[in-house]
Parts: C-alpha cells; sequence; structure tokens
C-alpha cells in the first residue's frame, strides 16, 4: 500500500502535466485501378502498434513531448470516478456544458492512448463505464469543440483484458442522450483516428479498395499529408489478390505466392513425398513439412520445373530475373536503406525487406532476426517471411534447422543456370544482414 500512496501523492503534483502532442495529420487517396480507399491498417514497425481505420479518415499522429494542459476556465465541470481506487470497472460521471461531438479518451502515466471513445452527446450529464484496465495511474480526457476537462483514475487491476468504455446514460435512464455514437474502430466519414506516434517512427500502411491492396511505408516529416496509394491487379489463379509495393521503379508483390493454380487456371501438381519431389522432371508444389496451414503466412513452395512454365505469377506479372533482383538491392543500397556502413557491401540490405515477426531472434548485430536499426526493419515494405525451401536433394527434404521454420527466406529468379533444373535466386538467413544470391 506504500507504494500507492507514495505514487498517489505525487500525481498530485503532476495532475495536471499532460504528455502534448505534435500533431501530424494525414490522409488518404488512391490511383490507378481504384481512385477511393476503404480502409487503411496502419502499423507502428517501430513500437509494434497497429490499428485499422477507414481510408475516408484522417490519421491524427500524436508525437509527445512534455508540456502542461490548462482545463478551459469556460468549463466549471469535473470528471467523477465512482469507486475510485477502481478494480474490475468505475463509472464516471460529467456535465457537458455543450451538444457536440465528444472524444472520451483513457491516458496511462506514461501518455500512451490506451482506450477511446467518440460519441455525438447532448448538453448536460453523461456517465460511462470503464472496464478492463490494468493496475496503474490514468488519465482521463474529455473534449467536446473547445471545452476540455482532465480527471485522474487509479486502479488495482482488472481480472479482464478486454479494455472498454460504454456509455451507461445520464444517470436517470440508459442512453438516453447520445444523439450518434461513433466506435473507436468503426467510423463515419472524415473522422480523426488518433494513434501514439513518436518522431522518427516508421510507419507500414496497407490499403484496401475493392480487391485491390497496396503497401507504403513513411516515416512521417509534414504536419499535413496526403498518402496516394497506387492500386494494382495482382490476383492469382485461385483469384486470390495479393498487396503490392513499389520500391524504387519497380513494383513487387507484398506477400508470398500460395497459388495452386496456374494463371491459366489449371492445377499445378501438389507433390508431398519427399522422394518424388527429388527425382521431379515436372512441375510441382508443396506446403513447407506438407503442412496447409503454412499456407497463408509464407506461402508454397514450388520446383524450378513449376517456374519455368511461364504462368506461375498472376497475369501481367513474372518472376523476377536476376539482374531485377540486382536493380532492388543496388536501390536500397544507395538510398539510405543499408543496415550498416561496412559489412555486405550492396546486398547489405535484407533488414529493409525482413517482416518485423515471425523470424527467429539472434544475438548478433543488425541482423534480421533482432531489434538493432528499428529504422531500417521492413523499411520498403516488402514484408519477407522465412519460407525456407525444399530440396531437390537429397531425398527432397525441408530446409530450416532441425525441420521447422523461421530461419531462412528464399525466393526463385526466372535466369536459369544450367539444364533448366537450376536458376539463380536470392535468399536471407536470420544471422545476417545480406540479401544473397
Amino acid at each position: 500500500m506504500k507504494l500507492k500512496l507514495c505514487s498517489f501523492f505525487s500525481l498530485l503534483f503532476i495532475s495536471m502535466v499532460w504528455l502534448r502532442a505534435q500533431d501530424y495529420q494525414i490522409s488518404f487517396a488512391g490511383s490507378g485501378a481504384a481512385t477511393t480507399v476503404a480502409t487503411v491498417k496502419v502499423e507502428n514497425l517501430t513500437q509494434g502498434t497497429e490499428i485499422t481505420m477507414n481510408g475516408s479518415d484522417v490519421l491524427h499522429l500524436k508525437a509527445t513531448i512534455t508540456g502542461i494542459e490548462t482545463v478551459n476556465s469556460d468549463v466549471t465541470s469535473n470528471i467523477v470516478f465512482y469507486p475510485n481506487p477502481m478494480n474490475d470497472f468505475t463509472k464516471m460521471k460529467f456535465v457537458l456544458p455543450v451538444s457536440g461531438e465528444t472524444v472520451i479518451s483513457l491516458y496511462d502515466i506514461s501518455g500512451r492512448e490506451i482506450v477511446r471513445k467518440q460519441d455525438l452527446l447532448t448538453i448536460g450529464q453523461h456517465i460511462y463505464e470503464i472496464h478492463g484496465i490494468g493496475e496503474g495511474i490514468y488519465f482521463a480526457r474529455i473534449v467536446s469543440g473547445r471545452y476540455s476537462f482532465n480527471g485522474r483514475l487509479i486502479s488495482d487491476g482488472s481480472h479482464s483484458n478486454n479494455t472498454k468504455i460504454e456509455y451507461a446514460g445520464s444517470g436517470e435512464t440508459k442512453n438516453p442522450t447520445v444523439l450518434k455514437a461513433r466506435e473507436s474502430d468503426s467510423k463515419g466519414p472524415n473522422a480523426e483516428v488518433f494513434m501514439q506516434y513518436n518522431t522518427g517512427d516508421r510507419l507500414k500502411y496497407t490499403a484496401i479498395s475493392e480487391n485491390y491492396r497496396s503497401v507504403f511505408t513513411d516515416i512521417p516529416a509534414a504536419n499535413s499529408n496526403t498518402i496516394v496509394f497506387n492500386f494494382t491487379a495482382c490476383s492469382d489463379g485461385n483469384s486470390f489478390n495479393y498487396p503490392t509495393v513499389q520500391i524504387g521503379a519497380q513494383t513487387w508483390m507484398a506477400e508470398n505466392l500460395k497459388t495452386t493454380k496456374y494463371n491459366d487456371g489449371t492445377d499445378i501438381p501438389n507433390v508431398t513425398v519427399g522422394t518424388v519431389w527429388e527425382s521431379l522432371t515436372t512441375p510441382a508444389y508443396c506446403w513447407f513439412n506438407n503442412d496447409a496451414a503454412n499456407k497463408d503466412i509464407y506461402g508454397a513452395l514450388y520446383n524450378w520445373h513449376t517456374v519455368a512454365t511461364g504462368k506461375l505469377c498472376p497475369a501481367g506479372w513474372h518472376v523476377p530475373m536476376d539482374n531485377e533482383w540486382a536493380t532492388l538491392a543496388y536501390f536500397l543500397y544507395t538510398n539510405g536503406y543499408k543496415c550498416d556502413g561496412t559489412y555486405g557491401g550492396t546486398y547489405a540490405i535484407a533488414k529493409s525487406l525482413a517482416a518485423t515477426t515471425n523470424w527467429k531472434a539472434s544475438n548478433v548485430t543488425g541482423t534480421v532476426g533482432n531489434t538493432d536499426f528499428p529504422d531500417k526493419r521492413n523499411a520498403t515494405g516488402f514484408t519477407a517471411l522465412p519460407g525456407s525451401n525444399r530440396y531437390s536433394d537429397p531425398g527432397g527434404e525441408f530446409g530450416g534447422v532441425d525441420g521447422t521454420i523461421g530461419d531462412y527466406a528464399n525466393w526463385w529468379s526466372a535466369t536459369e543456370v544450367t539444364n533448366t533444373i537450376k536458376a539463380k535466386g536470392r535468399w536471407m538467413h536470420y544471422e545476417d544482414r545480406v540479401i544473397l544470391h
């Protein structure tokens, strides 16, 4: 109890200290195969957080610095919590001086927004219930037009992990004065969606419009900006639609191919037996370890004969030539995507291509599998995953350590080496920083 009392008295001193946001406002538009944006998934690659929002909404990033928040002097209302401290839930009561769009936010002691709700409320008293927050000190902030006021809440911890704010009425009847509810994860046109952001964090945006998906990465710099996604058709023989990403002058698929059909709709044979795979002179595919659960994350594994048909990729797409892989590497090397200044030459750019999840951990500095150089991690949006491989010999074994997945990524090129049974390609390893031939 001593720790809580100390925290409480300290809080009295800093109760009006807030982490004020430097605002970055970002809107979205489409071009190419679609001109509207339905939804956007925003991932903070540096912090490992994400939100999904409507494409018509405005993303409001809050890069926090220490500042003082002053309650508007025209507001006589305070926020009252009961009980306070709380356990599983508390009620929050306040009096709104005007009718209008009202934002209710709850922040932890570091200034991170943990839950948010937007409602269109009438003038007068309102009551909300707060559920499922962990042990600690929290600040509530209510903003409506030019009015804002703050409250302080202490939680002893909840048995539930489902953090939420729910409207509980005006104190007499349930929901009599909510004119229009709008949850933070389901907004109407042109709403603002807030996301905690620190200056220098890299964001990855995945936009969806009809059957199209487009990926873009960025470190926001301008206070107001519009991101225009270039939507490109990329649908395989199974009619699955892939996200695409532009890197330099090239457009790449941002997900591993998983089709079981050629782009003309004919089937690709599925071969599971290793000794059969080893001796094949015809096309085939498989899932890693013959486990279809690997399909959606890592995609399929194809032998060279499948690649050589020229019908494997979605219509309008092709397996890259070796020189096209080299063009990608050189662009990244010359445009600041290299993860250090000495090792690996042109090809020390694997970290900028690698996904931020699913790789094994590594203790080697600057490699794909650890957290060094967070500004480089998947900086391109390519999102390379360790889908491993299957050897043509001996015995059609699967790659990886002890038959597990997470340490290698391997891709074909369309450049043959000898006798139409081998080709150049690219691969990366979790304990390296280069993309290799």
